[in-house]
Formats: structure tokens, sequence, C-alpha cells
């Protein structure tokens, strides 16, 4: 019984608030449990200290946990036990915002952003809507862990089987399918993580690496090594104020080195976990064609790193300083962009 009661109690509590909020509102915050306790299904790493040790120690356990089939993963950003200086407070900001599910939690002192510095503040505001913006693709793979079991978050070698040298990675992830986040664990701002092979673009400043190396590169608070891979869709949403709002309404889709022949579905889904729409895309013969299964919402279109276009059969272009932007009507089901 010492780990089934774990999964006991917190079944217990978990039937408790399913009774009273209602199924799709039921959520359990758990610490202890075992095989079968991630149908309740998020949980944290437990109490541990306020150091870049701990920080580090804290995410190996927690791909170990997901390796184990829970879908759900996260931490007390700062630490738990004694108060993290300001340096160690912010960088863990950006790791527990770029995780399944985030809190500010501790035991000694109120673990809050403005008890540390206002760049703090900075940082998390930075982060936190960065967050809201990229919940059209987080909820998406939200659903698929609910239909799949495959973890939100993951080591690297699940997306990379083939890769060796992704099989001991453990300051590394895959947040789904298509960001790699490598926390920072040093006072000095280093970066030091590993890209398997293929392009991979910054999600912050839109630089272009090629994979199949080690990098080791400074940062400041505001960022962080963050990579999309190639050959990915990427919708983003239009709300960076709350993680709650309409995902279809308004979506970019950010697209990053689409590849010759690729074909792409893009689900979207409600905050309710209802599928309101998807986008394909394909790549053929120098050109794109983007369809989406529901109109009535405008859509945008977003080349990552695409300095011009020749054209594109609906929609107004505009210059970013990621790429070429496309802000396609409510009423238009097929774009095609001609390269």
């Amino acid at each position: 019984m010492n780990n089934s009661g774990s999964y006991l109690f917190n079944q217990v509590v978990f039937d408790v608030v399913e009774k009273v909020k209602g199924e799709r509102e039921a959520v359990l915050f758990a610490r202890s449990s075992t095989a079968g306790g991630q149908k309740f299904p998020v949980h944290w790493g437990g109490d541990c200290d306020s150091t870049y040790e701990a920080m580090a120690e804290s995410l190996r356990g927690g791909l170990s946990l997901t390796t184990s089939g829970f879908g759900y993963w996260s931490h007390d950003i700062g630490g738990f036990e004694n108060t993290a200086t300001p340096d160690v407070f912010k960088r863990w900001t950006a790791f527990g915002l770029l995780s399944s599910h985030s809190r500010f939690h501790g035991s000694t002192s109120y673990r809050v952003p403005w008890e540390f510095d206002q760049e703090a503040v900075d940082v998390a505001r930075h982060f936190t809507k960065l967050k809201n913006q990229l919940m059209p693709y987080l909820y998406r793979h939200a659903v698929k862990n609910h239909q799949t079991g495959i973890p939100m978050m993951r080591p690297m070698i699940f997306d990379f089987p083939d890769d060796p040298l992704c099989e001991t990675l453990d300051r590394q992830y895959m947040f789904g399918d298509a960001l790699l986040v490598a926390p920072i664990f040093n006072e000095q701002g280093l970066g030091s993580y590993y890209l398997p092979a293929g392009k991979w673009t910054h999600l912050l400043t839109g630089e272009v690496i090629q994979g199949g190396t080690w990098i080791k590169e400074s940062y400041d608070y505001f960022s962080l090594p963050l990579f999309v891979r190639e050959n990915v869709v990427l919708p983003i949403g239009s709300s960076d104020l709350k993680p709650v709002y309409n995902y279809g309404a308004d979506v970019t889709l950010r697209l990053y080195q689409i590849v010759d022949d690729a074909k792409i579905s893009v689900p979207i889904y409600s905050a309710d976990a209802e599928l309101v729409k998807t986008f394909d895309v394909v790549r053929e013969a120098g050109r794109l064609v983007i369809q989406v299964d529901q109109v009535g919402e405008r859509f945008n279109l977003e080349l990552v790193g695409v300095s011009e276009i020749e054209g594109v059969s609906a929609g107004e272009i505009e210059q970013t300083d990621r790429g070429v932007k496309v802000s396609v009507p409510a009423d238009v089901s097929s774009v095609t962009v001609t390269l």
C-alpha cells in the first residue's frame, strides 16, 4: 500500500473535485503518485531547494516522470525551500513558464516577482505573454496527451530516437513536437545545448542555426535557448493577456523552413477541447497552399525567414521583423503563396 496509497488519496480528492466542479473542470495538482496516477492528471516535482543545482535536478526528475507515462509535469518556480536569489528566480521563471503548467510557490517567503526586483516583474510578464500566445499550440498538445498519452514535455530521445546524442540529454527537452527548450542553470547566463540535425529557428530572435552540433552562448534574462524545428507550422494566438480565449480567431500560422512536398495538418481546439478548425499546409512546385475547413474568422500567415514572395491569391502582404506576413480575410478558405 506504500505506493498505492498515493493513488487512492489522489483519486478520492479528484472524484470530489469532479463532483463539485464537473468533468471538464476537475483537476488535481498532485506530488506523490504511482503508476496510473497520471489520469488525475497533473503533477509537480516536490519541495526542491532554490538553487541552480535543484533546478537542474527538478528537470531531470520531471523528464523521468514524463518518460514513465505522465503527461503533465511542473515545479515550484524559484524553488520551494529557502529563497532564491533574483538571478535564480528570473532564470527559473523562464523555465517555469515554458512548462506544461506554471506556478510561483515557496515555503519561507512570498514567491511573487515584485518581491525580488522590477526586472523579475518584467521577465515574468514577458514569458507569461509568450505562453499565452502559444496556447493554441500548447492546448493542442494537451488534447493529444488526453488522446494518446504522449507527454507535453519529454526527453529529446522521444522525438529524435535515431540520434544517439539525445539518449542522455537531461537539461533540455521538447515542449510539444515543435519546440526545444534548454533552461539556463548558471549565473553567467550561459546556455549550453544540443540541436539535432536540421535547421532550427530561435523563436524569439528568428536566428537560424544548422543542427547536429553543441552550442554555448550567452542569454539575457528575457531569452534562453528556445528553438523551433524545421518543417513546422506553429499557431500563435491573438491574445497575450490571458490563457483562455478564442484560439481560432485571428490566429497566426508561423511557417518555419517548410520543405518541398511537405503536407502539414494544424488542428485548432477551443478551450473546451472541441476541434473548431483544421488548417492544411502543402508545399509543392514553389508554392504554398494553405486551406482551412471552417471560414468566418480571419487568420494570418507568417513566413519566418522569408524576405519576399512573388504573390498571394488572397490577403494583404506586409514585411515584419520575422519575415513576410499575409493577413487573410474571414471568408477565404484557401490561399496560395507563390514563393
